[in-house]
């Protein structure tokens, strides 16, 4: 099973950004425990380093719906700011949004628009005299790959399928996790006294 995470902070101050390089630091660990695989496919930078505005995770494995749900939520960091010392404030939110993976979806054969024509190589190479070369576009979304590896037609239309499908599985998650986002920022009355998990000071520590 395949699923991925999004850690996020929202408009949270940098407080919340580093509680996000915190929380993948923790996601990761516990994956690893649970031997599960993961992939940090995204990370965008804080205003600090160290610190993150969210992170994208894949997760992949038999207990990867169980692990996902246990994280599914949001998070409350108690600790006073380690950048503005003075500052009243020691609870700290950030998101944590699980959804499916995208490349579990087959792409739709009538939404491929198939062009054929002469590979380009080096030195008036035989690749060039033939119509070998395959440019499959993805209408909805306007991506388009070429490939021309093979003097196969035939083979160049199979890995131009598999290098299209990557690319609109990765443009399909970035449209998720915007819709991920603008969901998080446009609700910041989220059930911050019901926090799924509960960490505490620098060191991070989990409160069960």
């Amino acid at each position: 099973m395949e699923k991925l995470i999004q850690i996020t902070a929202g408009k949270g101050p940098v407080e919340c950004m580093l509680a996000v390089s915190l929380t993948l630091k923790e996601l990761l660990k516990e994956a690893v425990k649970a031997n599960l695989a993961c992939d940090v496919m995204s990370r965008v930078q804080g205003m600090q380093n160290g610190t993150l505005v969210s992170a994208l995770v894949k997760i992949n494995g038999g207990a990867a719906n169980e692990f996902c749900n246990s994280w599914n939520g949001v998070l409350q960091w108690t600790c006073k700011s380690p950048y503005r010392k003075i500052h009243p404030r020691k609870n700290w939110f950030i998101a944590v949004h699980v959804f499916d993976s995208l490349n579990a979806l087959t792409m739709n054969e009538r939404d491929i628009e198939y062009k054929t024509m002469k590979a380009t190589g080096a030195g008036g190479q035989h690749v060039n005299k033939t119509q070998s070369a395959v440019r499959a576009t993805h209408k909805p979304s306007g991506i388009s790959v070429t490939a021309m590896d093979s003097r196969s037609q035939h083979e160049n239309r199979k890995l131009a399928v598999k290098r299209l499908e990557e690319k609109v599985n990765a443009w399909q998650s970035e449209k998720l996790v915007r819709q991920v986002n603008d969901q998080w920022l446009n609700h910041q009355d989220l059930e911050r006294g019901n926090p799924k998990r509960v960490y505490r000071d620098e060191t991070f520590k989990r409160v069960k």
